[in-house]
This record gives structure tokens, C-alpha cells and sequence, in this order.
């Protein structure tokens, strides 16, 4: 295992939510550390973490980006994560693969809920965290504020690893916890050292010994000394800070103004010395594993208009060389990602992300490796998806080439998904959200030439009947020269419990319909059944073939399947056809602050409530049971986001068809285009 790579070189992951300054920040970090000499703006479309066209056409991260530093002889592989909940994904993939990761937020204590799920992801994988409280340059500003509304939402303590120093409104230096030394921020350069300023001495005297106990709790030797206070020593602190950062039992926190590189240095120091180095994570992640095996996870996949297909992994074990060969595909190449930029290298060492070219069949979570029994890694929970639109290509001869850049869609993004609906018969994009899936469809004309037309997903509606009819006759004859076409059948049909499907059988006696024509009996009236006389699908019927009648010459299967599709053609409208809807069992995961929003978003959606009650492992959190029509469920996820700062989140899935209300109903059949039964009505 290559130890210079090892010892010299950290995997850091940039979260947080949308507009918190995530990629202002690692223009910052890019910029102090020399490798830009000029910083870009999101505003102006030229930053390397959103390289991507479609990031740099919304102003946003919608894809994970990937750039490399040094800063003190360490090499530094930053993560830049989308903050958008509708690519959430990325994020959650990316930082399977990372040391640690710095979580960017701003000021203002009433967004800081928007943390909790993050908060979570990275404390259930134990993976360590740091907090940068950026914007610390707006108005009304309350750190202590600030801090209180961080630690309602992580299971982890939190400790202010530096106070900052305002004067008004404005951020002008911050004082070290550790060393209790004061600094002075200057624009472009580094801060100097100040005398402290007494007039917070009080505050950061009370701040400081907070962070110390907080160390403490999982230090003897420190808590005694606290206790018979004695001054423990900075490098006993800075341990203590390793230690417990490295194994996510404490969250240090940061403050500064990304945009003016305040606050940037330190929070690079601190990933120098506190954050755990790459041989650490793989110790917690690998167990029983061979030191010099090859092994590599896919973090990310990306298709590249120049080169191809481009598999960011995650080193963990042994080497990776020029033409080696894992899961029995030779790589391409080996190259560092600076944003879309390519650089060649022979070799990767454990604990490096690279890129590997053209692995063709690997998708975002594989593990790689040379030997074929592999190991298994974790990975990221996949998404379910909660939003989705019909797609059509707006050119009929490219529904040939659909299906093949679909798969090479979910291969870059897996919390994508897509299917062709066996009762609509549409094929249907699902994601997380509308941005999500119209990034989708700007990749789809893009990249492959495939320009589509949407709209919202059919509801598949079913329709049953309500009373039985009894002897419904049905005859076919037809005679063109020749051998003629006879069937005679009489049916008997009746409604079945809902969910009963179909049932048919037959009580001939005296073979009236001889037995080889039954079948043709059955599969006429499936046809019919398959598009009734509203326009949908019929459930939930039996149907029973009691007499008949044939013709020696002339009878055939055939003609009784005709006969039975007209027998039902008579039949279905007497029974009084009523039209089904799918209902679908949700459960909603809100703050309990949200809860009664919620339940009002519910009913006003027809939601029958069955109930609530505390989500489990998540303080200060409900989860909300209802049934739900499926008819309600568009944009559903979108009010519910609005509703929740964006972090409600649902699972949904089928449970049983209901009869649609007579006035919606008649609205349903009003606008069906497929209003008419196909069955020659």
C-alpha cells in the first residue's frame, strides 16, 4: 500500500442545502491553496464544481463535482454535493467514499431544520463532520442563536472551534478555541494575529469551557483536570479534537464568509490536523481485508461528451495501474478530475478518488476488484422515487433508441427510474422531484439527441360492475361462401369482493358448447374485459358460461370468442359499470412542527388519516399513515416539500381500488380520450 498517499492525503465531501454557499466555498478553498488563480462565480457559470451544462444553466449543483488541491504537502480531493433535495442521491453516494465532510449552512436559525436529515445520514455511517457556518457577513445575525438551533438537530455535540469577532454586521476575525489567540480577517490574505479582545472575553471564556466538557466526555484524563482545574494543554485538546472528530462523537463548527475566503484557512488547518486520515476510514469501513487487493467503489458515474464513460471510485485497498483489469473489465485510464478537466495518471494508491475510463456494465455503488469473490461495501440507501412524468420522443423512429439512453441515464443517476405501464401503456420517468426529472430530459436531447415530450402520468383507473345479469346471449354468425362462422353462448355475470380479479367457469351439461370451444368462450370475454365500457380495465367480475348452442359444420373456437365478446358487450352496461381508483398507503415523515400542515395537506387531497405517531430514531419527528387516491398523489410531493422546508418526505405504495365519488367521476369519463370500449359499442 502506497504509505506517501496514505498519510498525505484527505477525502473531503462539501454538503449542505441549496444556496448555503457550497461551491463559493470550494472556490475559496481551490483559490488559497494556488490551484486557481482565479475564483469563479456561480452567478457567472464558470466555477469547477458546477462544470456541468445543465448546473451552470440553473445557477445550481445538480451533480456531485470533483477537484483536486495540495496544501501543505497534503492532497486534498474535495466533493462538491448538490444541496437540492431532489439530488439528494449524489450526495448520500459521494460520501460513502470520503474522510469527512464539511457541512456548509447559513446564519439563520429558522433553516437550520433543513440539517436534520443530513445530520442523520452522517451520524447513522459514523462519518465525520465538521460544521461551516458561512454568510456570516448578513444582517441580524445571533450566533449563540445559530449554535443552539445546530445542536437541536444533530445527535452528535456540537463545539465551537472558534468564536467569531463582529464589528456591526460585518465579521472581522475570530478568536481560537483551542489556543485562545485572536485574528483579524484581510481580504485575500491570511489573518493576523490580534490582542483579544476583552470586551468577549466573558463569551468565549463560557464557549471554551463548553467545547472542554463537551471533549471531556470521552477523555478521563481531561475531564480530571477540569475538574481540578488545571489548564490542559493545547496539543492534549488537539488530540482530543482528532480523536473524537475521527470517530464522529463530536461536531467541531466554523464561521466565516466564503465569498472573501474568511474563515477558509482555518477550516483547512483543521482538516489538516483533525480530520482522519485515509487508512482510518478504510480501517472502519473494511473488515478482513487483504492489504495489497485492489479495491475500489463507484461513487459516481458520469458520461462524458469527450471521453466516455467516467466511473469516479473510491480506492480502498491495494493499487490501481495503468490497463489493470477489475470485475473483468480492463480500465481505459486513470485520471484526477478538476471539475470536467482530465489528468492522466499511471497509478492510484489506497485512499485516492480517481476516475477510471470506459467501465463499461459498472454502475454508481459497484466494488471493483481483481479477485472475483469481492467483498461487499456499504451503500447508500437507494431513493424511492416520488415524482414522475409520461415521456414521449417528439420523433417517432427514436422510440428505438430510448430504452438504450435511458439505462446509461440511471447509470448516472440511480435515483432515477422508468417503466412502460401495462394498463396505459406510457412509459413513465420517475425521480425526485420536477428539476430533477427536467435535468433528466435536458440530458436525454443533449447528450443523446433524444428530445422528448411530456406530461403527467394517466391515473390507471379500473371500472367493476355493481349487480349481477343473468343469460346474457351472445351470437355470432357470419357466412362469406364457404364454411360459415357459428357461435351461440348465453353468460351469467356477477361482481366479486374487491381484489377477487376474475373468475370464470362454466356449468354445461349435454354438450351444448362442446369443450373444445370453452376456451375460446374465456378468452373472449378476457379481451373484452381488458377495455370495458367506460374506457378502462374491469375487475372484480365472475362470469359463468351456462348454455349455448353449436353448429356441426360451422362452429369454431373463434366464432365463440366472438360470441362471448358479444354477449359482454350486452352484459357489462346492464350491471351497472362504476369506476375504480387506485389508493395507495402513504407514510409521511414531517418535523412535528409540520404535522398539522401536513394532515390538512391530506384531507384536502380526499387522505383518509389512519393515524400518526413519533418517528423512531429521529426526535422531534412524526410519521403520518393515510390512504391516499393515486389521483391526489401528483405534485404531491411538491406541497408537501413547500410545506416542510423542504425535508417532509413520503413512502407510498399500492394497497386497493375504491369507487371514484359520482362527480368526480363523471369529470374522469368527461375527459378520457379512451372513453370508448373498443368493442364495437
Amino acid at each position: 500500500m502506497n504509505e506517501k498517499v496514505k498519510s498525505g492525503s484527505r477525502n473531503v465531501a462539501i454538503v449542505g442545502p441549496y444556496l448555503s454557499g457550497k461551491t463559493t466555498l470550494l472556490e475559496s478553498l481551490l483559490f488559497v491553496t494556488g490551484a486557481i488563480s482565479r475564483k469563479g462565480s456561480v452567478k457567472d457559470g464558470n466555477t469547477v464544481g458546477d462544470s456541468a451544462t445543465e448546473s451552470r444553466d440553473r445557477h445550481m449543483s445538480v451533480e456531485v463535482g470533483t477537484a483536486n488541491t495540495e496544501y501543505e504537502g497534503t492532497r486534498f480531493t474535495f466533493i462538491d454535493c448538490p444541496g437540492s433535495v431532489e439530488f439528494v442521491q449524489e450526495t448520500y453516494n459521494a460520501l460513502m467514499g470520503v474522510d469527512a465532510a464539511i457541512v456548509v449552512c447559513e446564519p439563520i436559525r429558522d433553516r437550520v431544520l433543513t440539517l436534520a436529515p443530513l445530520f442523520k445520514f452522517l451520524d447513522d455511517w459514523e462519518i465525520p463532520h465538521l460544521v461551516f457556518v458561512n454568510k456570516m457577513d448578513r444582517a441580524n445575525i445571533n450566533v449563540l442563536e445559530t449554535l443552539h438551533a445546530l445542536k437541536a438537530v444533530s445527535s452528535r455535540p456540537l463545539v465551537a472551534h472558534q468564536y467569531p469577532i463582529m464589528q456591526g454586521e460585518q465579521l472581522t476575525g475570530f478568536i481560537d478555541m483551542v489556543s485562545e489567540q485572536a485574528y483579524k480577517y484581510h481580504p485575500g490574505a491570511p489573518a493576523d494575529p490580534i490582542p483579544f479582545p476583552e470586551s468577549l472575553k466573558a463569551e468565549e471564556h463560557t464557549a471554551r469551557a463548553e467545547m472542554l466538557e463537551a471533549l471531556a466526555n470521552f477523555d478521563d484524563h481531561l475531564l480530571e483536570e477540569l475538574l481540578e482545574d488545571i489548564e490542559p494543554p493545547q496539543e492534549e485538546i488537539l488530540k482530543d479534537l482528532k480523536m473524537e472528530l475521527g470517530a464522529d462523537l463530536v461536531v467541531p463548527v466554523f464561521f466565516g464568509v466564503a465569498e472573501q475566503d474568511y474563515g477558509v484557512r482555518p477550516l483547512l488547518e483543521a482538516l489538516l490536523r483533525e480530520a482522519p486520515e485515509p487508512e482510518t476510514t478504510a480501517e472502519r469501513r473494511l473488515k478482513n481485508i487483504k492489504v495489497n487487493t485492489p479495491l475500489a467503489q463507484v461513487l459516481k458515474t458520469y458520461y462524458t461528451p469527450q471521453g466516455g464513460k467516467l466511473s469516479l471510485v473510491r480506492v480502498w485497498s491495494g493499487k490501481l495501474t495503468d490497463g489493470i483489469v477489475l470485475n473483468g473489465i480492463r480500465a481505459g485510464g486513470i485520471y484526477r478530475l478538476m471539475g470536467q478537466q482530465q489528468q492522466s495518471v499511471n497509478e492510484a494508491g489506497a485512499g485516492e478518488i480517481v476516475a477510471l475510463s470506459r467501465m463499461e456494465g459498472i454502475k454508481t455503488g459497484d466494488i471493483l476488484s481483481t479477485e472475483q469473490s469481492a467483498m461487499e461495501l456499504p451503500k447508500a440507501e437507494q431513493l424511492e422515487p416520488v415524482y414522475a412524468l409520461a415521456i414521449t420522443p417528439e420523433k417517432r423512429n427514436d422510440e428505438v433508441k430510448l430504452s438504450s439512453a435511458i439505462t446509461k441515464l440511471l447509470e448516472e443517476d440511480p435515483s432515477l427510474a422508468w417503466e412502460q405501464h401495462g394498463d396505459t401503456h406510457e412509459v413513465i420517468l420517475w425521480g425526485q422531484g420536477e428539476i430533477h426529472l427536467q435535468v433528466a430530459l435536458d440530458r436525454l436531447r443533449r447528450k443523446y439527441n433524444l428530445p422528448m415530450t411530456t406530461h403527467l402520468p394517466q391515473v390507471p383507473y379500473k371500472e367493476t360492475i355493481r349487480k349481477p345479469v343473468a343469460s346474457v346471449h351472445g351470437r355470432y354468425k357470419h357466412q362469406s361462401g364457404g364454411h360459415g362462422q357459428f357461435g351461440d353462448v348465453f353468460l351469467d355475470i356477477k361482481p366479486l369482493p374487491r381484489g377477487e380479479g376474475f373468475n370464470f367457469k362454466e356449468t354445461i351439461v349435454g354438450g351444448v358448447v362442446p369443450r373444445q370451444y370453452i376456451p375460446g368462450v374465456e378468452m373472449g370475454v378476457r379481451e373484452f374485459l381488458a377495455h370495458g365500457p367506460l374506457g378502462f380495465p374491469v375487475v372484480d367480475v365472475a362470469v359463468t358460461l351456462t348454455n349455448g348452442s353449436y353448429h356441426n359444420v360451422d362452429s369454431s373456437e373463434q366464432a365463440f370468442k366472438q360470441a362471448a365478446r358479444l354477449a359482454m358487450q350486452t352484459g357489462i352496461p346492464q350491471a351497472q359499470p362504476t369506476l375504480l381508483e387506485p389508493i395507495l398507503r402513504v407514510l409521511v415523515t414531517t418535523p412535528s412542527e409540520f404535522t398539522s400542515k401536513v394532515l390538512q395537506l391530506l384531507s384536502g387531497r380526499r387522505g383518509q388519516i389512519l393515524g400518526y405517531e413519533g418517528r423512531n430514531d429521529w426526535q422531534g419527528w412524526d410519521s403520518v399513515s393515510a390512504y391516499l387516491p393515486q389521483a391526489e398523489m401528483q405534485n404531491f410531493i411538491v406541497e408537501l416539500r413547500s410545506l416542510t422546508l423542504g425535508v417532509g418526505s413520503f413512502h407510498w405504495e399500492y394497497d386497493h381500488l375504491q369507487e371514484v365519488p359520482e362527480k368526480l367521476a363523471e369529470r374522469v369519463l368527461a375527459s378520457n380520450t379512451n372513453g370508448s370500449n373498443g368493442n364495437g359499442k
